[in-house]
């Protein structure tokens, strides 16, 4: 699908769709106010504050806040293509995920046409689940807007223009008085969300050589705050020249192919993208540990489950906690009649998010037109066949997220988490900082007197216990 819209995309940038001819004027007079006429590329610089959507510490509350001590961006409006650098830095009392888990990090996103992927230690990683998010900061900024608008029949009621591109976005702008952007209302796809609200305002616009471009942005998402910025630089015409890189081009498992390591009898680490899985075999049914990612991990995870043990149905997916990065693959679960387990915590937020339309690009639960089944666990719940036993308990005061689980084996002494301990490489050096999430995971291991010999994590490798105690300067 995103093939076919990007494009679709640089199709219709090329050939303008017809407008009744009032409407084609009062388009026409924006991009002249705001010399988008001329305009092919842009650069621009800033700072403010960013926040990480989808990764709030309390599901339906705020985004985590962290200060954006630069942003460059730079588009070429031609190639739909956009490189964004931005360094973050979490406040020391900010809560929930995104990163950086600590301190300061540097983060490097591309685009172009329907390939997005991110700049990681100066080698390019595909990163197909930003592509929407990516096509909508471009599309949305104001010269891409009415450059969109012009291409995809738009129509203008007074100020407001409204226009939807197929697959990605419907959008409802508002111009000044000077005929410059100043609000732009969007609905785009989201992989746990559904139809995700999408705001931003533009103010304080200022001359370039003839582009006006303005020197203070707002934007949020799913209904909360997302970025604010203030620019510093702007360089209209400015080259702009991204290329795919082969390893992003020649990527036939963008989000990784599964693979699967039987960690002991019936326990498979399921691994090969950025989020791992846990499959556990029980008499008559399955159980799936995490649904991460969108659509296309999940039905990845679901095909390799079925290929282990094609004999026995998924019954459960327990979701570790509600960042969408790890619930991203819930409605594709759920699209197969498979109950999701949560924290109580999460629960009317994933009901929600489970019955949430998605209409903008349907998934595989739209279509389906089944509705989700939802359970919850308070401080622990205990799931057995006589056999084998899987306990489910809440990571009590974590920093990461209130209604954080993890899932423990006592047989087995298998334990699985997410974003409380992700294992360096082995005979790596202890962090100089000491993750705050990894020490509370280990407080909760003690207050709950779990015997841990193997942690599987849903990022990383299989690490043995001792190896979490090095990570926060602990020697047993």
């Amino acid at each position: 699908m995103h093939r076919i819209l990007a494009l679709m995309v640089a199709f219709i940038l090329l050939t303008p769709l017809a407008a009744p001819a009032q409407d084609r004027t009062a388009l026409e007079n924006v991009a002249q106010a705001l010399g988008a006429g001329s305009l092919k590329s842009i650069e621009f610089t800033g700072t403010g504050e960013s926040f990480a959507v989808g990764q709030s510490s309390v599901p339906g509350a705020p985004w985590p806040r962290f200060t954006l001590k630069s942003l460059a961006r730079a588009i070429n409006y031609d190639t739909a293509s956009l490189r964004s650098e931005q360094v973050l830095v979490r406040a020391a009392d900010t809560r929930g995920g995104g990163l950086p888990a600590m301190g300061e990090a540097r983060q490097v996103l591309m685009l172009s046409g329907d390939h997005a992927w991110r700049v990681v230690a100066d080698a390019p990683s595909p990163q197909p689940r930003d592509l929407a998010d990516l096509q909508v900061q471009l599309w949305t900024s104001p010269h891409g807007l009415i450059k969109a608008a012009m291409a995809n029949n738009a129509r203008v009621q007074g100020r407001t223009i409204s226009f939807a591109v197929p697959g990605l976005m419907t959008v409802k702008a508002t111009v000044n008085g000077q005929n410059l952007v100043e609000k732009v209302e969007a609905v785009f796809s989201n992989p746990v969300l559904g139809d995700t609200p999408f705001e931003a305002t533009y103010a304080d616009y200022r001359d370039f050589g003839g582009v006006k471009f303005p020197m203070k942005i707002r934007q949020s998402a799913g209904g909360f705050p997302a970025l604010d910025l203030t620019v510093a630089e702007v360089r209209p015409n400015a080259p702009v020249d991204i290329q795919v890189p082969d390893a992003v081009r020649q990527s036939t498992a963008p989000y990784g192919r599964v693979t699967s390591q039987m960690v002991t009898e019936g326990v498979w680490f399921l691994t090969g993208g950025s989020h791992n899985s846990v499959l556990i075999e029980m008499k008559d049914h399955l159980i799936v540990v995490e649904g991460p990612l969108n659509d296309d991990r999940a039905t990845a995870v679901i095909a390799e489950v079925r290929k282990l043990v094609p004999a026995k149905p998924i019954r459960y997916v327990i979701a570790s906690h509600h960042h969408f990065d790890h619930a991203g693959g819930l409605r594709a679960f759920a699209a197969e009649g498979v109950t999701v387990i949560t924290h109580e915590g999460s629960r009317a937020f994933f009901e929600r998010a489970l019955a949430a339309p998605a209409t903008i690009a349907p998934d595989r639960l739209a279509k389906s037109g089944r509705k989700g089944t939802v359970e919850s666990v308070r401080d622990k719940r205990v799931l057995t066949d006589g056999a084998r036993t899987v306990e489910l308990h809440h990571i009590s005061g974590s920093p990461h997220a209130d209604s954080l689980l993890m899932v423990y084996l006592p047989k087995e002494k298998l334990l699985s988490q997410a974003d409380t301990y992700t294992p360096a490489a082995p005979n790596a050096p202890t962090p100089a900082s000491v993750n705050p999430s990894s020490v509370n995971l280990v407080e909760n291991l003690t207050r709950l007197g779990l015997a841990v010999d193997q942690i599987l994590p849903l990022h990383g490798r299989i690490a043995p216990l001792a190896d979490l105690h090095k990570a926060i300067g602990r020697v047993n």
